[in-house]
């Protein structure tokens, strides 16, 4: 049976000096590696794994931004016969001891990282370590160093289909982060649906920025090249990050909503949205505007685009079609390694996140639990065979915890988390993520969590937009945002049920990011750390009785 290992290993052959991974070097610079360098430093370093006295099996761990030596690394650890462990980089160093502990890690990986003399505290002083090309300053032996002591393993080194591939430690958006454990055959036939289901080849140019340590990146990027093809460019930086996309000019290219969005922000601080849709209105010129924008974003090859990770506006997805973006919705989890659900050509609403890849089934309970069969279907929950009973039904289809609903002719329309329902006084379960859903489509509004459990009514705590933060100490400026916003609550609140309305929006003087906790790396809101950190706020606020309170 092929295996992912096999795919590579095809592409070793047939396509040995074709350009793999480009990356970035700083100054305009950049390393590139064909499948012939790629393999054969995967294989040097493998060959050094074996001489460490490692079982087979074993875990080893990465900690790093997306660079080409995370995808050397992980055919290393495969090939040498073991398992990977990736860490998100940004997470601290009380994340990065759990993961390490947890998975009983034999060596990690030290790769580029913003902050490792804050992360490195976390690491057992005893922990080998070795330090990929672009690691910060380091005691650990230099990657060139090591693999240029060794010859590399020859031949098709293979894997048994159940053996483990990798163990993914969820985001950690709710408490302590599980690791999913995937089989080199879960990996395998997912990563192949993939390739068949988007019709990768390759000539695919993609760019890999959203974090490696995440199935969506993982599977659409990383294994989907492994088996697909293609040519993968690194993003250097934040700063660089469009000249990245214009360097790669992807034919492929996914996200998370909350960078489409900012996407569309961009767009609309150089030209108003009224003007654009004018001017897309006009036959004549309306061709040239929509090049220029998507020639702007780097974004003017993309055949196809992604959405993934958590829910997206469905007005977002229209505003980028309107400009001829092929911006398709999907829905998986690390659990189903990112296998489960995609919009096609014939098979795509905006609102709807797609229908279910061949070979994969979907059930929808009583409750209105959506249940998932798929062929990327983890082995289970490492060290966790408690969770293993609870997720899995007796015929093994996997409960995802999502709400939703489906059209006769398949497509899913998610409808909240059964877990983050909550009663108001008025004895009613609310789910939020519609609403918030609703509520992000207003420029103002970057991004919100709808709460109130046991109050008289719902109420949104809201971020204004990045560009928005600075201005609304001008109080002429306050004063419009709060007028706009207490006009986007009743239009908002005219769509929901009498239980589900809001009593007020409040707006949070504080951005939610990554490094303040509020947000998982892959940028979605961590719910009950929001809801905590204002929690001896809230009475007061509805004290207020106002439809617009700033906090």
């Amino acid at each position: 049976m092929t295996s992912i290992l096999d795919h590579v290993y095809d592409k070793e052959a047939a396509l040995a000096d074709r350009i793999y991974l480009t990356q970035p070097l700083g100054g305009g610079a950049v390393a590139e590696y064909t499948w012939r360098q790629t393999l054969d430093q995967a294989r040097r370093m493998a060959a050094h794994l074996q001489t460490l006295g490692f079982a087979r099996g074993d875990r080893i761990a990465i900690l790093s931004k997306n660079c080409a030596h995370f995808f050397i690394a992980e055919l290393a650890i495969w090939i040498g016969g073991f398992t990977t462990v990736a860490i998100f980089p940004t997470e601290g160093a009380d994340t990065v001891r759990y993961v390490l502990e947890h998975s009983e890690a034999k060596l990690l990986f030290v790769g580029k990282l913003d902050s490792w003399p804050q992360q490195e505290p976390g690491v057992n002083p005893a922990l080998p370590r070795i330090a990929f090309p672009l690691a910060p300053p380091t005691s650990a032996p230099k990657w060139d160093d090591v693999i240029a002591k060794h010859a590399p393993l020859a031949g098709r080194v293979s894997r048994e289909m159940n053996e483990l591939a990798m163990i993914i430690y969820t985001s950690g958006s709710t408490g302590q982060p599980k690791g999913v454990m995937h089989s080199f055959q879960s990996v395998t036939r997912a990563s192949e649906g993939i390739v068949r289901g988007v019709s990768i080849t390759q000539e695919e140019r993609v760019l890999s920025y959203l974090p490696l340590a995440h199935v969506f990146e993982r599977a659409y990027i990383e294994c989907a090249s492994f088996v697909g093809g293609g040519h993968v460019f690194f993003a250097e930086s934040l700063d660089t990050f469009v000249a990245d996309l214009q360097r790669a000019r992807p034919t492929l290219f996914i996200s998370v909503p909350r960078l489409w969005l900012k996407f569309q922000q961009g767009v609309s601080k150089k030209m108003p949205p009224a003007r654009l849709n004018l001017l897309l209105k006009i036959p004549i010129i309306r061709g040239i505007i929509k090049k220029k924008i998507l020639t702007g974003l780097g974004l003017d090859s993309v055949r196809l685009a992604g959405s993934g990770s958590a829910p997206i506006p469905a007005e977002l997805i229209t505003w980028y079609r309107s400009l001829g973006l092929n911006l398709m919705e999907g829905y998986a989890m690390s659990e189903d390694f990112a296998f489960s659900h995609l919009s096609t050509a014939t098979h795509n609403a905006p609102g709807y996140v797609g229908a279910p890849y061949d070979g994969v089934q979907v059930r929808i309970t009583d409750e209105g639990e959506v249940l998932i069969k798929s062929p990327g279907t983890m082995v289970g929950y490492f060290k966790r065979p408690d969770l293993d009973a609870e997720v899995f039904t007796e015929d093994g289809f996997f409960r995802t915890g999502d709400k939703g609903e489906r059209r006769a002719d398949g497509l899913l329309k998610l409808t909240g988390r059964i877990k983050e329902l909550f009663k108001t006084a008025k004895g009613k379960y609310v789910a939020p993520a519609p609403i918030e859903n609703k509520l992000n489509e207003h420029d103002a509004i970057e991004l919100s969590c709808v709460s109130g459990v046991g109050q008289p009514a719902a109420y949104a705590l809201v971020v204004l937009a990045e560009d928005l933060r600075p201005k609304v100490a001008d109080p002429a400026v306050k004063a419009e945002v709060t007028a706009q916003l207490t006009a986007w609550l009743a239009e908002v609140n005219k769509g929901l049920s009498g239980y589900e309305q809001m009593q007020m929006i409040v707006v949070s003087p504080d951005a939610w990011t990554i490094e303040n906790g509020m947000l998982t790396p892959t940028m979605k809101i961590k719910r009950a750390r929001i809801e905590a950190a204002v929690a001896s706020k809230v009475d007061g606020w509805y004290a207020q009785n106002q439809a617009v309170v700033w906090a």
